[in-house]
């Protein structure tokens, strides 16, 4: 996925700031402890689709502020 993309795309609940998890295959919101899953290169980008995310993966998924 082009990395412009995912600049501009929110967490479609909280409307926050997504991260892509360690292999790519989703994107995280720490605000909101969701993960949105992919198929291919598209995020599916649905609630009910959207799964749980674990402690660990929250704080993985917190965007750093830009220095």
């Amino acid at each position: 996925m082009d990395s412009r993309l995912t600049e501009v795309l929110v967490c479609p609940v909280c409307k926050g700031p997504l991260r892509f998890n360690e292999d790519r295959t989703m994107l995280m919101c720490a605000k909101c402890a969701k993960g949105y899953g992919m198929i291919g290169e598209i995020p599916v980008m649905l609630e009910k689709e959207a799964r749980d995310l674990s402690p660990e993966e929250v704080e993985k998924a917190r965007v750093k502020p830009a220095a």
